[in-house]
């Protein structure tokens, strides 16, 4: 039974059917083959709408839309020039305030690919303005676009919850000592290769610094100080119990609309229906896989796939540090071809549960697979990441992928460093 679910589940993925439908078929494929089997085709129905009539699910499109609305409003070019201020003339320093600023906005936004799409449009024009390479670039914010999913709030992280029953509010927390790690290593390595390989065009770089100088730094920060604010209102309402992270949702699609329409007045009443179209497209595919995910993580569980999986394991592997390398290997693999959120709702069920038994926190494991998926963002073949900056670059995607191996290189060591330091991840918790 279980190999005939899993080459139906290959075949109808290969054919192009969408994830949520070839989800929805395997898991009434059971009760087709065996009509005895407890998982009837009204069983399912009756867990897929269980799974959609849920509370916590509400924070998945509230996040994405309150990002789609700061991209909109123009946060992202606001966050640059206080990091940019700082960055001054230093090497690496113009590059480096970019990655900031995809942390930054990350911590609005929660997603990976609308992070990129946002700082890409407003940094990329500045760094080549400045001389930087074109390609060398596009990869700095398609690489540090990922840190959307990883520092909070991230739409991923209440995925993952969702699914593993795992505290959300933990799991946000959990994501900032990892996430600030990444940006570092990232920003090291830009720092040496602007240092030992140059690229770099000083006189253009001067010459932009005074133009922001000419503000003021009191200025600059002052244009920002609602962007910079933002974070702070929306994840200290969480850590302070004031708000659950659906409630912290909500409050942050009103903020950016207030600071969009009445503060900063970058966006007008005619772009919210567009925004908000947008929005529902991109959310609401994942809102029906999680649906969808509840009533195929009950089938599993009845053909007793979880506890097949972790015998297998058990009895080919002999240490702990094997099994995490195993899964890290199965999580990037899975990454470069599937996006972060339907690959969570897959692997968290099924890897879980052998976690637990070796004595990994589920927090840690989240921010483990979360971080190891948002190496997926930049890895070829498909690297969404890579398709969301490349235009903005006018260059092919492929033309990316060589000068996106080195970022991977760093992202893989970041993310070796979470795997096998849990307290990366639980220092707070």
């Amino acid at each position: 039974m279980i190999t005939v679910l899993l080459w139906a589940f290959i075949i109808i993925l290969f054919l192009g059917v969408p994830l949520a439908v070839a989800s929805g078929i395997v898991t009434i494929i059971p009760s087709l083959i065996d009509p005895t089997f407890p998982g009837s085709g009204e069983y399912v129905i009756r867990a897929i709408f269980s799974g959609a009539d849920s509370t916590p699910i509400l924070a998945v499109p509230l996040f994405m839309l309150s990002g789609a609305l700061m991209t909109s409003g123009g946060i992202s070019k606001r966050l640059f020039d206080v990091f940019a201020y700082i960055a001054g003339t230093k090497t690496g320093g113009m590059p480096c305030a970019v990655v900031l600023t995809c942390l930054f906005f990350g911590s609005i936004c929660g997603s990976g690919p609308a992070t990129t799409a946002a700082v890409a449009s407003m940094t990329l024009p500045v760094l080549l303005k400045l001389g930087y390479d074109r390609a060398w670039s596009c990869t700095i914010v398609a690489t540090a676009g990922g840190l959307g999913i990883i520092i909070p709030p991230s739409a991923n992280f209440v995925v993952y919850g969702l699914v593993t029953k795992t505290s959300i509010g933990d799991l946000f927390i959990a994501g900032i000592i990892p996430g600030i790690l990444i940006a570092i290593c990232i920003m090291v390595y830009v720092y040496l290769y602007c240092k030992f390989k140059g690229g770099e065009d000083k006189e253009k770089i001067a010459a932009n610094y005074a133009d922001l100088k000419k503000r003021g730094f009191g200025r600059v920060c002052l244009d920002s100080f609602w962007a910079l604010l933002s974070p702070v209102i929306i994840l200290g309402s969480i850590y302070s119990g004031v708000a659950t992270p659906t409630e912290a949702a909500v409050i942050s699609v009103f903020y950016a609309l207030i600071v969009a329409l009445f503060t900063y007045k970058t966006m007008t009443y005619k772009e919210i229906i567009p925004v908000l179209r947008d929005a529902v497209t991109s959310c609401a595919p994942i809102c029906l896989i999680l649906a969808i995910a509840t009533a195929f993580g009950q089938v599993l569980t009845m053909l007793h796939v979880p506890y097949m999986l972790n015998e297998f394991i058990m009895s080919n592997f002999s240490s702990k540090t094997g099994v995490m390398l195993m899964f890290c290997a199965i999580i990037f693999i899975m990454g470069m071809f599937m996006d972060c959120a339907p690959a969570q709702v897959i692997l968290a069920p099924m890897l879980l549960p052998t976690l637990v038994e070796l004595g990994v926190d589920p927090v840690h494991f989240g921010i483990v697979l979360t971080v190891g998926m948002a190496i997926g963002f930049v890895t070829p073949p498909f690297g969404l990441n890579l398709f969301v900056a490349a235009p903005y670059v006018k260059l092919p995607p492929t033309a990316l992928y060589k000068p996106t191996l080195p970022f991977i290189l760093v992202f893989i060591v970041a993310w070796m460093l979470i795997t096998f330091i849990p307290e990366l991840s639980l220092f707070w918790i």
